[in-house]
């Protein structure tokens, strides 16, 4: 006799979701997410929060300076369509971005982060490619994604990106870093200008 659909169901949900200290799980105050997916690492995504993702260049290569802003660009091209970004940032041999996805409205559903990342990721590859005359993988598979559930957390995580290339020694002040980009902000208590 095979697995019942609940044993399935609770196989499945012990993949993404732990235990309790009773080892029972529990869908209690949980949000149920709207993609999943698994290649080596699980992808779990959060409609309407803003995700946290970074990825690295195959075999940590090193990115020459003049294809990091291909990638830079890339990271911005679907800004405001596909996905909100908050933050960007090309390192040598990674990048972070902070984005929330947004809604395909042809689709009707939220762009998923497999989307999103194929596209940055195809798109700078190709270019990449191109301009150095190369052929072969600029990054890595997988990418590090973490849905961000709280303004505190969102504020610390821009902040650990805008830090990174100081703590690396690349630049003493983040603005200073040419591969940086962060979305203004805009004081919403601010009194309006006047035209």
């Amino acid at each position: 006799m095979g697995p019942s659909c609940i044993d399935i169901t609770i196989k499945t949900l012990r993949s993404f979701a732990p235990p309790d200290s009773r080892d029972r799980l529990s869908l209690h105050g949980s949000v149920v997410p709207q993609a999943f997916y698994r290649r080596r690492l699980p992808h779990l995504q959060h409609d309407f929060k803003p995700h946290f993702v970074t990825f690295c260049t195959h075999k940590r290569w090193i990115l020459p300076e003049c294809v990091r802003s291909i990638v830079l660009e890339s990271c911005l091209h679907d800004n405001g369509t596909k996905f909100d970004l908050r933050v960007a940032i090309v390192m040598p041999d990674h990048v972070h971005m902070i984005f929330t996805p947004q809604i395909n409205a042809q689709a009707m559903e939220v762009c998923s982060l497999a989307e999103i990342m194929d596209a940055v990721k195809g798109a700078s590859a190709h270019k990449i490619n191109k301009v150095l005359g190369r052929k072969g993988r600029v990054w890595q598979t997988e990418s590090f994604d973490h849905a961000l559930r709280s303004s505190e957390s969102l504020d610390a995580r821009i902040a650990y990106v805008l830090e990174n290339p100081v703590r690396r020694g690349l630049v003493r002040l983040s603005p200073d870093y040419p591969w940086l980009w962060r979305k203004p902000f805009v004081n919403p208590f601010a009194p309006a200008l006047k035209s």
